[in-house]
């Protein structure tokens, strides 16, 4: 069950980020309120995550996975680069996280 709500608060997180891209400087209204109501329950969700999740665990798979996620975004929809040097990083970020979890719980 941890795990689902750790993807919970990824997916909030990766909503609120994609919104905030759309708030265009919160000067937008309803981005700007998606953009909060997504970084509060993705908070809250991580929040309850830690209760049962290392916090160096939970912190690398929320934040490798939310960083990966928004960026294959902006390269697949919003017309960003996609170079061979992005998808390297990427693929490195996801390689860390499973090498942080590889490590066990001590």
């Amino acid at each position: 069950m941890v795990y689902v709500t750790l993807a919970g608060a990824i997916l909030s997180e990766v909503l609120a980020t994609t919104a905030m891209k759309y708030s265009e400087g919160f000067s937008k209204l309803w981005p700007s309120l998606g953009t909060a109501a997504g970084y509060l329950v993705a908070f809250a969700l991580l929040a309850q995550t830690l209760k049962a999740m290392n916090i160096g665990t939970a912190y690398a798979i929320w934040a490798g996975a939310g960083t990966a996620l928004v960026a294959a975004i902006g390269m697949v929809f919003m017309g960003e680069s996609a170079s061979a040097l992005k998808i390297l990083g990427l693929v490195l970020v996801v390689a860390g996280v499973v090498v942080l979890n590889l490590g066990g719980a001590h």
